[in-house]
């Protein structure tokens, strides 16, 4: 999808304030209410707008850790891949999960609410994870960046 000038104003603003009303935005934008509705509709028919969601604060939340872990399988089946990654989403602490090229198969983000709380994450779940023959993790001490990915240009 060709994204113009208004389209990543849209997209911009949205990513400040998801929930700022159309009418807001098309002020903000300068065009009128109709239009920007009916492009913020094509952006999300499109998938450009994938979902809304709230971004919580993990620290709030009572996680005031956060974790990285690579993990390597013992095969990279279709199979073996399927099952390890049908698994690891059914973890509430897992944030995050990539397929990875390299020396780890998988890179995992969780939370945590302190140490203990990972030993039993990683009892109970990480090491009981199908096909895992490694798993090395590291601990986060500060998070520097969290954002959105940043907006391309317009094509006109």
């Amino acid at each position: 999808m060709k994204l113009d000038a208004v389209d990543i104003a849209i997209l911009a603003a949205m990513q400040e304030n998801a929930r700022i009303t159309i009418s807001d935005l098309a002020d903000r934008l300068h065009v009128v209410a109709s239009t920007c509705q009916r492009r913020l509709t094509r952006l999300e028919e499109n998938g450009v707008i994938q979902q809304y969601t709230a971004l919580l604060n993990e620290d709030a939340l009572g996680y005031e850790a956060g974790v990285v872990v690579q993990i390597a399988l013992d095969s990279q089946s279709e199979t073996a891949l399927n099952a390890f990654e049908c698994a690891v989403v059914e973890i509430p602490e897992v944030v995050e999960c990539h397929l990875m090229a390299g020396e780890s198969d998988y890179l995992v983000r969780l939370v945590v609410r302190d140490m203990r709380d990972f030993e039993r994450i990683h009892k109970a779940h990480l090491s009981r994870l199908p096909h895992v023959t490694r798993i090395q993790s590291n601990m986060a001490l500060r998070r520097i960046v969290r954002k959105s990915p940043p907006l391309p240009n317009a094509v006109e």
